[in-house]
């Protein structure tokens, strides 16, 4: 399984990626091992992840919402998650 993620920095901006193990990605950002954008803006909670099935998928929907406004990606995060987006 591959997944794009949001996470929500300490300042309140968006950082989304992509990866095909979740926890232990979302594990790495917090504890400051994740991207570099994330490492000065802890802490940082998951606030939205989709489901894909390849790699493929999951790095251009990485894409398209990279490109969307804030108020996209905001209007994702509060249409929800799947599993209430618990890990």
């Amino acid at each position: 399984m591959n997944y794009t993620y949001l996470l929500e920095c300490s300042d309140g901006s968006l950082y989304c990626g992509w990866t095909n193990d979740l926890e232990k990605r979302v594990r790495a950002h917090k504890e400051g091992k994740g991207g570099k954008y994330t490492r000065s803006r802890l802490p940082v909670s998951l606030v939205y992840y989709e489901t894909h099935d390849t790699k493929k998928e999951a790095m251009q929907r990485e894409w398209q919402i990279k490109h969307m406004t804030r108020k996209e990606k905001l209007a994702l995060v509060l249409a929800g998650m799947p599993d209430d987006g618990r890990l």
